[in-house]
């Protein structure tokens, strides 16, 4: 399981300019019925496990010498660097299912866009699912060579999921089809949120605010 190193904060609003300067930055740790703690986190560490982990991918979050099972819940970028700027984490129970979106990987050779002339199109990226945290894949491989057939499809139904995964979108929602040569492909990207649950995040937007600013200050 991935590591990551974190330090609770008493620094707020535009006063963590210094916190970012000094290659920090600033998070909320949170969960169901957990109290939300502000905390900070090395931006160069936190960059490697984002990149590996995604928001998909249980990390283990060492805060004042204990480990907490997190997932990336959601990310703050800031518009001129696209260096993170805040970060929530979410505490998770082992015993309790998760609804996560999880990366589709298409993998394979498809008969009819390599012979036919046809093109791949990849309706969905990510898939929502349901499961225990022990269960969650990191991506959902796809296998596209069963697309023989200028009208093949590949529906959510007949993907094969991992143990203990379930998929929540309807069974007959299509994930990836062969257009043939000439048609318009559209390719569609459907946003799922990671939780429902909603927690208030003091000084936040400030905080978003402020790396805003210090970023313009810097150029």
């Amino acid at each position: 399981m991935l590591k990551l190193a974190a330090k609770l904060r008493q620094n707020f609003g535009k006063k963590v300019k210094a916190e970012r300067a000094a290659g920090e930055v600033p998070a909320v740790v949170y969960g169901e019925k957990k109290e939300t703690k502000a905390i900070s986190v090395n931006l160069a560490e936190f960059k490697k496990v984002l990149s590996q982990a995604g928001e998909s991918t249980i990390i283990s979050l060492d805060l004042d010498g204990e480990s907490h099972d997190v997932l990336i819940h959601e990310v703050q970028f800031a518009p001129l660097s696209g260096f993170p700027i805040h970060v929530d984490f979410y505490l998770i129970s082992q015993d309790k299912e998760l609804e996560v979106a999880i990366p589709l990987i298409f993998e394979g050779v498809s008969i009819a866009v390599k012979e036919l002339g046809g093109s791949l199109v990849k309706v969905l990226h990510e898939l929502e699912i349901s499961a225990l945290p022990k269960n969650l894949p990191h991506d959902i491989k796809i296998d596209i060579s069963i697309l023989t057939d200028l009208d093949s499809q590949i529906l959510i139904k007949d993907l094969k999921l991992p143990a203990g995964v379930t998929a929540l979108a309807d069974p007959e929602e299509v994930v990836a089809s062969i257009a043939e040569a000439g048609e318009e492909v559209i390719e569609e990207v459907a946003p799922v949120d990671l939780s429902s649950i909603e927690v208030e995040k003091k000084g936040k937007q400030e905080e978003a605010e402020a790396g805003v600013e210090a970023e313009t200050e810097e150029k």
